[in-house]
């Protein structure tokens, strides 16, 4: 079966005019899933993916769930023992794409645009953030279909609703139907590559705790000339907690925050120093000009071996235009925890709410709403389908892939792993600079056709190797 590898790899060259056709009309739907208003729309690009599955020769269908649903595809009748079984997972939705007027063009009217050491990019909410990531799995699949009429290892594809809010239904379903994905090794590809011509291989991702902090003084607002001074500013106790959970140095001062957690190995510094990462033009990219956060760490640790708590937003008071002499009755704000191995999702919580209701003045209400929380994962670099993802990758890109961390959090991770016991392999072909979850996302081109061509290699190694 190996030997078709070839004919494969020259389908998938002769096919990227209709490769990319189909990535931009996935592209064209609006599914963000946070958004009630876009319940229809998701909905919608989950039976583009169903329908789509089924031209390549899956069996695909929806598993409803209470948010939105999720697409399982099987490629014919489990044959246990027969094949190795592989999972195939990505998420359809995507981030809202606000805010508009910062887009060059419309988000949900992708277009290829020209960019100075890129090249051509694909430029559209969700081109990296996960549909141009997962099309590259799907270009593969039909290549190979298309050339040989099966695969050389049988898969089953899960392509989720809800990862960019927290995965809420994710729990439930691997409940109900958990035996139903359950292979011997889960394929993800929602991370990036070192750079534009290296690939990578993520072994390690942070997890996380999104928590919102709803402050309530006075059981109004109140003229500030009337009430200034004796009345207790819900903004003024915010900003004050706020302040109390870092200190000088960077460290979050929630008691218990660092318990259970390892410093980085000497071994592990030299591979990270190995790696060659440009720290200050990582951050002159994006406007600055010195590392902040965790004295005593470089920014790769800091990024990938190191917890943080930060603030994702703050409101209380008038906020429109002019001005309004209040004192609000409320101010709030969002909060997130990155978290890393060792770290007790469950623990973080009680720890941050304590933390933060013996800060609260007496006459100030507190409610605590956790809205996340995952376990942070790492995986052992020296498995034998590493080394075949490494091989297949260096084969196609013509240079080793690079053993990375992820600042980020992809739920499933965590839970495929706990939950179902499956180890899972994370190769994804974004960049630092696609400005997922911001204006102007793009996947770079060269990333889709040779993300698509890493998949057909690293299916092919992988029949050879399980």
């Amino acid at each position: 079966m190996t030997g078709h590898l070839p004919a494969v790899l020259k389908a998938l060259d002769s096919s990227r005019d209709a490769a990319l056709k189909r990535l931009f009309e996935v592209l064209r739907i609006p599914s963000i899933s946070t958004d009630p208003a876009y319940k229809q729309s998701c909905k919608a690009a989950a039976e583009w993916c169903v329908n789509t599955l089924r031209e390549i020769g899956f069996d695909a269908g929806l598993r409803e769930t209470a948010g939105h649903p999720m697409v399982v595809a099987h490629d014919g009748p489990r044959n246990i023992g027969r094949k190795p079984h592989v999972l195939l997972y990505g998420h359809y939705d995507v981030q809202p794409p606000d805010p508009l007027d910062l887009w060059v063009s419309p988000p949900f009217e992708p277009r290829l645009r020209v960019e100075p050491g890129n090249g051509e990019v694909v430029l559209a909410r969700g081109a990296e953030d996960s549909k141009g990531q997962f099309s590259t799995f799907l270009e593969a699949l039909r290549a190979w279909k298309q050339v040989v009429g099966e695969l050389p290892i049988q898969i089953t594809v899960l392509l989720e609703g809800e990862e960019e809010c927290g995965s809420p239904s994710l729990p439930d379903f691997l409940t109900q139907y958990g035996k139903e994905i359950s292979c011997d090794l889960a394929l993800i590809c929602d991370t990036v590559q070192w750079d534009k011509d290296t690939p990578g291989i993520t072994l390690s991702m942070r997890g996380i705790v999104g928590a919102e902090v709803v402050l309530t003084g006075p059981n109004r607002d109140l003229h500030s000339g009337q009430y200034g001074g004796p009345a207790l500013n819900p903004i003024h106790s915010l900003v004050h907690i706020l302040s109390s959970l870092h200190d000088s140095e960077g460290r979050v001062t929630v008691p218990g925050f660092y318990d259970h957690i390892s410093e980085p190995s000497s071994d592990r510094r030299q591979q990270l120093k190995a790696l060659h990462f440009d720290s200050a033009a990582f951050l002159s990219d994006i406007g600055l000009s010195q590392s902040a956060g965790e004295k005593g760490y470089s920014a790769l640790e800091q990024l990938w071996m190191r917890p943080t708590c930060e603030f994702n937003g703050i409101t209380g008071g008038y906020q429109g235009v002019g001005s309004k002499t209040v004192i609000p009755s409320k101010a709030s704000a969002k909060l997130t925890c990155r978290l890393v191995p060792g770290q007790d999702p469950d623990e973080i919580v009680a720890s941050l709410e304590r933390f933060i209701r013996s800060r609260a003045p007496r006459d100030c209400g507190v409610e605590f709403r956790v809205n996340q929380r995952h376990r942070a994962f790492a995986f052992d670099h020296n498995t034998p389908h590493v080394a075949a993802a490494a091989k297949a990758l260096q084969e196609e890109w013509g240079r080793p892939a690079a053993l990375m961390g992820a600042g980020g959090s992809v739920p499933i991770v965590a839970s495929l792993n706990q939950k179902l016991g499956m180890n899972c392999l994370l190769v994804g072909f974004g960049l630092d600079d696609s400005r997922i979850h911001s204006p102007n996302e793009k996947y770079n081109l060269t990333s889709f056709y040779k993300g698509a061509r890493s998949w057909a290699r690293i299916i092919d190694q992988l029949a050879r190797i399980m």
